[in-house]
């Protein structure tokens, strides 16, 4: 079977067919997604059907793999996404990604990569998983847009009130949450490639020195923008896909789904090497 390529839409994402299994375990084809990432900012792999020795392999050729440190010694590089409590470590924080976010707001080197394979599709046809390009978002904003935010400095945190307001945070989730201390960061994320993205999404507090509501409204009409259907990707999960995405100005949710839709997705992340400050 040959590899086809078909854009998504414009301004974000590729669906790539012809990859499977073992076939990604290859220079090329790290290079080709490489290339795909800095174009479109999502690649999907349907049919993919790639194994977690495979997706480990693959991820460690697009660069460092995250170590997750609360899982077992044999599947440290491997996230495990899942809301059912015997499965997944960390269900009890895994409703905050119904929110918009980036991976690893938090960390002095956000992550670079994400990449996300389906074990099981709900079984209801619920938690798709959405993608936002802040690159394509920030470019198509009016100069004076630009002009307003380039400078911004904001607060980020997990404990402020789009995570803490969710019905289903428990003292478990709080406490997840505060292993992670809150940032200030730029708004705009000037990349030494020269190109521009936007911190967004749940994490991000309020605007350094503005107001608490001006700062909020502000916020929220950026992420209102960015979200908007020709920036976004709604992507319905069917078994064997590999979604891979660039956490460096790609936004991404979860939709709503319930432990008992035995939704299972498997996860690597490419650490980033860049910093936002």
């Amino acid at each position: 079977m040959s590899v086809t390529i078909t854009p998504i839409k414009p301004e974000i994402g590729v669906e790539v067919t012809g990859l499977s299994g073992a076939a990604f375990v290859d220079p090329d084809v790290a290079k080709a997604c490489e290339a795909a990432l800095d174009a479109h900012g999502v690649v999907v792999y349907r049919d993919a059907h790639i194994d977690d020795d495979d997706l480990i392999a693959f991820s460690h050729m697009l660069g460092p793999v995250h170590i997750w440190p609360n899982n077992d010694e044999q599947k440290r590089e491997l996230g495990i996404v899942s809301l059912d409590p015997t499965v997944a470590k960390n269900a009890s924080v895994q409703r905050g990604t119904f929110n918009w976010h980036i991976d690893g707001t938090m960390a002095d080197y956000p992550h670079r990569i994400t990449l996300l394979s389906c074990i099981d599709p709900a079984n209801d046809g619920s938690g798709d998983t959405e993608f936002a390009n802040t690159y394509a978002a920030y470019n198509a904003l009016s100069d004076d847009d630009k002009a307003e935010i380039d400078d911004l400095q904001v607060h980020y945190s997990y404990l402020n009130r789009t995570h803490l307001d969710h019905p289903h945070v428990t003292e478990q989730t709080i406490a997840a949450y505060e292993k992670y201390p809150p940032r200030d960061r730029p708004l705009v994320w000037k990349h030494r490639t020269g190109r521009k993205s936007m911190l967004l999404g749940s994490t991000a507090s309020e605007v350094n020195g503005w107001p608490t509501e001006r700062g909020r409204a502000l916020l929220d009409r950026l992420l209102e923008w960015s979200t908007q259907r020709r920036f976004t990707h709604r992507h319905h999960w069917e078994r064997g896909d590999l979604v891979v995405w660039d956490n460096t100005g790609v936004l991404h949710r979860a939709h709503s789904y319930e432990p008992e839709s035995g939704r299972l997705l498997h996860r690597t992340t490419i650490d980033g090497d860049e910093t936002v400050e």
